[in-house]
């Protein structure tokens, strides 16, 4: 049935029933394997063991495997999921008549639950391994505090102790998202910090620096492998997250399969790749397999274009260096962004399975100034009464981009995008933007370049 035959409502809402009962692994279907994590020291890449000191067993075996497509969701986790999923995927029509297009343009909304976010998907997940493994608790990292809040939630739930190292801009930009996490318990700890021989030295060698997500994994790795009993966990980028977060993509097709409505473009915001992998995956598979195209759209922001300006590499997950090598499109482990407010999109690399994706000609890449990405934010509140979160807003101003091309061609497409999450504890954002003391720094050549410069040596 076509969506002119059937009327498409504001809001399509899925029951609980119809919650993914399974997470997809998009690498089954991927003929280029991502590449292996490595030992930073030797360059071999790291198998189970070599993982356990950092990670939860469970997780790594998730981590490392490239050949199972499906993976069954515990019993547990499906139950807490039905306490704010399935999310709804909407129909903005009011931001389709303001902007004049014939473009239908659809959202999958990840904010109905605390946190604000898509990310509560995976810290559930991780929190509940740890758990079932027996540890005392678990340290992370967070950019804008969307994860270090769904994770201090999780923490809560089943009864573990949540450490937090927050990036410094953040910690100081978002300080009612740092009393969420404190609220449910966690630690929260500005980075870079004194409380880690890693904090320290970065502090020395870059004093006043506003941090970044690479100090802020140092940090978190450092204390979670001196203390007995607690493992690291990761919001973004590794193949584990995108794995659970594959609930987005798949509620996402469940819901335009159920009004016959087919996908032209997908768009999503890339920080890590946690949600514009979790979003896509369903859709890159029948890509992959033959049965479907989608121009698929990754959106960065200009003063981190990781995509669009970075190197694929190997390179360190962390600007302390001692966490594995991923080959990814980076710019740097050294690499410290301008305190923009999409803070969770601050990071200096990519997903492998992105990556490799990217290389692979299946998805493409844009970046979009700040000042760009907030009037895109102003006018989707104004229009469809959510307030976005800066990161989902760089989704935004694509699909908006997207439908005023469709309005030039008279083209009626069907776009896709993802809504990470809401932007409530984003206020100072908007009141720079409102002020008009919003400025957009974009990295010079020489800047990356410099960055780029400390890779490891690259493997044969």
């Amino acid at each position: 049935m076509s969506t002119e035959e059937k009327k498409i409502p504001h809001k399509i809402y899925l029951d609980e029933n119809e919650i993914p009962r399974q997470w997809y692994n998009v690498r089954a279907d991927m003929k280029n394997k991502p590449a292996p994590l490595l030992n930073p020291g030797t360059l071999e890449p790291m198998g189970y063991e070599d993982l356990r000191p950092v990670f939860c067993d469970e997780l790594i075996k998730q981590e490392l495997d490239n050949d199972t497509r499906f993976f069954d969701i515990p019993e547990e986790i499906v139950d807490y999921y039905k306490t704010y999923r399935p999310s709804p995927l909407g129909r903005a029509y009011n931001l389709e008549k303001a902007l004049g297009t014939p473009a239908h343009i659809y959202y999958k909304f990840e904010g109905n639950n605390t946190s604000g976010s898509h990310k509560l998907n995976s810290a559930i997940t991780q929190a509940y391994y740890a758990k079932l493994q027996g540890l005392k608790g678990v340290t992370t990292e967070t950019g804008a505090g969307q994860w270090g809040t769904a994770l201090s939630m999780a923490c809560a739930y089943f009864g573990l102790d949540c450490k937090v190292f927050m990036v410094k801009v953040s910690y100081e930009q978002k300080p009612f998202r740092r009393e969420v996490m404190r609220t449910y318990g966690a630690s929260v700890t500005p980075s870079p910090s004194t409380e880690t021989n890693i904090g320290k030295k970065i502090l020395a060698e870059h004093p006043g620096t506003t941090g970044s997500l690479g100090c802020a994994i140092s940090e978190a790795v450092e204390v979670a492998t001196s203390n007995d009993g607690y493992r690291y966990v990761l919001g973004s980028v590794l193949n584990q997250v995108l794995l659970h977060q594959s609930v987005i993509g798949l509620e996402t097709k469940t819901a335009l399969d159920k009004y016959g409505i087919t996908a032209d473009i997908i768009i999503g915001c890339a920080g890590g790749g946690s949600n514009l992998g979790g979003l896509i995956s369903p859709f890159v598979g029948q890509k992959l397999r033959g049965e479907q195209d989608y121009r698929i759209i990754a959106v960065e922001p200009k003063s981190c274009p990781s995509f669009t300006r970075g190197k694929y590499a190997y390179d360190f997950c962390d600007t302390g260096m001692v966490c594995p090598l991923a080959k990814m499109y980076t710019l740097g482990s050294g690499f410290i962004p301008s305190p923009n407010h999409a803070g969770g999109l601050r990071y200096h690399g990519m997903s492998p399975i992105l990556s490799q994706l990217y290389d692979d000609g299946i998805i493409e890449a844009t970046s979009v100034e700040q000042t760009a990405v907030f009037e895109a934010a102003e006018l989707f509140a104004k229009t469809e009464g959510i307030l976005p979160a800066p990161e989902s807003s760089h989704a935004i101003r694509t699909a908006i981009d997207e439908a005023l091309k469709c309005k030039e061609n008279g083209e009626a497409k069907n776009i896709v995008f993802g809504l990470t999450g809401t932007g409530y504890f984003d206020m100072v954002a908007y009141e720079k933007y409102n002020d008009g003391a919003m400025s957009d720094y974009i990295p010079t050549d020489e800047d990356i370049a410099k960055s780029l410069a400390g890779l490891p040596n690259q493997p044969e």
